[in-house]
């Protein structure tokens, strides 16, 4: 039986009223009705509210100025703005206060100014067949948000894969001592080389900035072998560093002797040649004298050559003539004699000082002063 059906004794109405003489619901065309006199609205004519083209205009305007206040936003001074229009690319926003139209355009801010990195790392097989554990860090700039943006799927990964297979190739085509010593340097510019190879033709819209090669490592296995041959790497280096030090210390003293050398040598021959025009002057000079007196000339050359040899000794040996003795003259004993006669005695002393002198005889023996051979003597030993 339905609530407001005659015979119903309760009469419930499923709003809450309970007299069938209550009012029932609001209706629908009464509520419309008065929110259209609200605005200005006519009045209806039975099928239904009349709306005013006044009220239609505020609420169109109020929708205009909200949509076009949510269209200004800010790029940041870091920042390029990458714009779109109905999903088509129509170019980049620099910083500062924009305005895009809302559903229309979108756009997607990226920061071009820091300076982003990718790390790398992992064990890897070297040219000799030894795994070595390397680490490597790739810091880059934006330098095109488009391309960053669209031009891969994630430039970040992209970028990440081409650094590990750069590093991989480098890696594989080295030695392991030149990884882990001398190498490292030419190593870290090779991988950069690889890696800008890999994404140019990606076009990521990406710069790199440096390549920072980490010092690599062997595995913890046999780490303590590995230490100790780059060890005995370093004293390598340090006993070359030192014989290079030692060498540039006696280089210039060794060139110093040689020129010394030389100096001397040229003064010898010098000398030697000096000397030599001088006993050829000498003799020029000579030889027209002896022609003039050949006895006397030689008579003194001969005074002179004595001369210049008895002058050398201290000892003098004397033929006595007639007597078959050979004297001995000591003259530095005579002169060592005369040196000790002519200093003063000391008065205090003891002792008395004596000294003989043997001449080789016991004999009074005359000495002839005249050493000289005689002229016929000469001529007859010639």
């Amino acid at each position: 039986m339905a609530w407001n059906e005659p015979g119903n004794k309760g009469n419930k109405d499923p709003w809450g009223n309970k007299s069938g003489n209550d009012k029932g619901p609001p209706d629908l065309d009464e509520v419309f009705r008065n929110f259209s006199k609200r605005f200005g609205g006519g009045k209806g004519n039975g099928n239904g509210p009349k709306v005013s083209s006044f009220g239609l205009i505020i609420v169109l305007g109020i929708a205009i100025v909200v949509w076009g206040l949510s269209g200004f936003y800010t790029v940041k001074e870091a920042e390029k703005g990458v714009a779109l229009r109905f999903g088509q690319y129509i170019g980049q926003v620099d910083p500062g206060l924009q305005w895009k139209a809302t559903f229309i355009d979108e756009v997607f801010p990226v920061n071009v100014s820091t300076v982003r990195s990718i790390p790398a790392s992992g064990s890897m097989l070297t040219a000799d067949e030894n795994v070595v554990l390397v680490e490597l860090d790739v810091q880059y700039r934006v330098t095109d948000a488009y391309n960053f943006l669209f031009s891969a799927v994630d430039a970040n990964a992209s970028l990440r894969e081409a650094t590990d297979s750069a590093l991989r190739y480098v890696v594989g085509h080295n030695k392991m001592d030149d990884i882990l010593t001398t190498g490292r340097d030419q190593i870290r510019r090779d991988t950069w080389a690889e890696v800008e190879r890999i994404i140019e033709p990606y076009k990521l819209g990406i710069n790199i900035v440096d390549v920072n090669f980490l010092p690599a490592r062997p595995p913890e296995e046999v780490k303590n072998a590995f230490d100790d041959a780059i060890s005995a790497q370093e004293d390598e280096q340090r006993f070359i560093r030192e014989a290079e030090a030692y060498a540039r210390a006696i280089e210039p003293k060794a060139r110093g002797q040689v020129q010394r050398m030389e100096q001397q040598a040229n003064a010898y021959k010098q000398r030697e040649i000096l000397e030599a025009r001088g006993k050829v002057a000498s003799f020029e000079l000579l030889l027209p004298e002896y022609q003039l007196a050949p006895e006397v000339t030689r008579e003194r050359l001969y005074l002179d050559a004595m001369q210049e040899v008895m002058s050398g000794t201290s000892k003098v040996l004397l033929d006595a003539k007639n007597s078959g003795n050979m004297m001995y003259l000591p003259l530095d004993k005579l002169m060592q004699k005369n040196q000790a006669d002519s200093k003063p005695r000391n008065v205090s002393s003891n002792s008395t000082t004596s000294s003989s002198t043997n001449y080789g005889s016991s004999s009074n023996t005359s000495i002839p002063l005249d050493t000289r051979p005689t002229r016929g003597e000469r001529q007859g030993r010639n």
